[in-house]
């Protein structure tokens, strides 16, 4: 089956805006077993006619994402009825649904809102949950006049309401198209603390031996996904491989970061997590509470930027600032230390360093980080790390480590 994604909207062309639905769809069609076979950014208006008609000639089914608004440059429904010489009707449902979605936001809609419910005659309407604007699928059979046989959907663009409609309208479609897809299997083995280059040296060439295996690798943020497809027996014969030789370091098989596994390993064992911050200045904290159900397991997150500040609120002693600086493994210790202290949690995690560019010494340069955890009945752990990397790097770097060295305590693993 050859699917083509078209992405529509100026905003990605100028690079105002991120595609990152592009990533998102490639992977969930990845894991159906479909390969998306083009990926095509076309700005707001006429090029987005001429993109659709070219996809459609070539491909099974077109994804086509955003211009479904209600703003005069949102011309996807329209470009699509007009190449498949569909009039347009007011749809009475889709506009009853508009008009209570509104109304539970004390809301009254405009005129132009109403552009969004009208429906090109022999389409589908896909139900938004999330938004206003419908989704529209296009039977092969409407394109037969133009000498084509390409499924069309069309969904809106921004990812809260696109992801949950791909869930709900587009793959359960392609499942029954495919129905020989259940038996093709991916697995996403997701590595943290290894270096993509030591990944390949150390399972590259056993996993290459593996008949009808599919190998890829995606370096992601402070992770690799290391991406196995194919039939489930090979797909299993290759997992087995990385993970006898590298399973410390893998953190899921599902395509999870590190701040999730480690919220999900907290719940199951009922305990709690603090967080003390000099240097990534509330980063790693809010890597935690971007995951729901944080609230379960974090309830403490210290910024503690200035060294009044790790006096007052963690208990660090002034003197040990004085004697060693406010970047050093002693005060890594106290402050983790004191977090744990301070509020009675099973785990604390500190980190202080510099993050550059400037503020670095000979003796300590930008980039030097300590990363300190501290638990309930075990050592406090303190750990030297050097990033001379851009600030968010420096951070998201850091915040990696500290996540892992957790990981790491709650299933027995050795410490990084």
């Amino acid at each position: 089956m050859r699917l083509e994604l078209v992405n529509t909207g100026t905003e990605l062309c100028l690079g105002d805006v991120i595609n990152t639905n592009a990533a998102w769809i490639g992977q969930r069609m990845a894991a159906l077993g479909i390969e998306v076979a083009r990926q095509t950014i076309v700005p707001d208006g006429g090029a987005v006619k001429e993109a659709i008609a070219e996809a459609a000639a070539r491909s099974d089914v077109v994804l086509v994402s955003g211009g479904l608004g209600p703003t005069n440059d949102d011309v996807t429904r329209e470009s699509t009825a007009d190449l498949l010489g569909l009039p347009l009707f007011e749809d009475a449902k889709a506009r009853a649904t508009l008009e209570a979605y509104f109304a539970r936001r004390n809301k009254v809609p405009v005129a132009s809102n109403f552009r969004q419910v009208m429906v090109p005659a022999g389409a589908t309407v896909l139900e938004n949950p999330m938004g206003t604007a419908p989704g529209l699928y296009f039977p092969a059979a409407l394109g037969e006049s133009r000498g084509w046989n390409c499924h069309i959907f069309l969904l809106p663009g921004p990812p809260r309401e696109l992801k949950p409609m791909v869930e709900a309208c587009l793959e359960p479609r392609l499942r029954e198209w495919i129905p020989d897809g259940t038996s093709r299997r991916v697995i996403y083995l997701k590595l943290t603390g290894i270096g993509e280059s030591e990944i390949v040296e150390s399972v590259e060439k056993d996993l290459e031996k593996v008949p009808g295996l599919e190998l890829g690798y995606c370096i992601g943020k402070g992770d690799v996904d290391v991406r196995l497809a194919g039939q489930p027996g090979p797909v299993e014969q290759g997992a087995e491989i990385v993970r006898s030789r590298l399973g410390d370091f893998i953190l899921s098989e599902d395509q999870r970061v590190i701040e999730e596994v480690v919220i999900q390993r907290l719940a199951e064992r009922g305990e709690w997590l603090a967080t003390a911050e000099s240097c990534t200045g509330g980063f790693l904290a809010s890597r935690l509470t971007d995951v729901s159900g944080a609230s379960k397991v974090f309830g403490h997150g210290f910024v503690t930027y200035a060294n009044e500040a790790k006096q007052n609120h963690l208990g660090v002693p002034e003197d040990l600032l004085a004697a060693h600086g406010a970047v050093s493994e002693p005060v890594a210790r106290a402050m983790a230390d004191g977090c744990l202290r301070v509020s009675g949690s099973d785990y604390a995690l500190s980190v202080t360093g510099i993050a550059g560019p400037t503020g670095g010494t000979e003796e300590k340069p930008a980039g030097t980080v300590f990363v300190a955890l501290a638990s309930k009945g075990q050592e406090t752990v303190v750990k030297k790390l050097f990033y001379p990397v851009s600030r968010d790097r420096f951070k998201l770097l850091t915040s990696q480590f500290a996540l892992d060295m957790l990981r790491r305590r709650l299933n027995g693993l050795p410490m990084p």
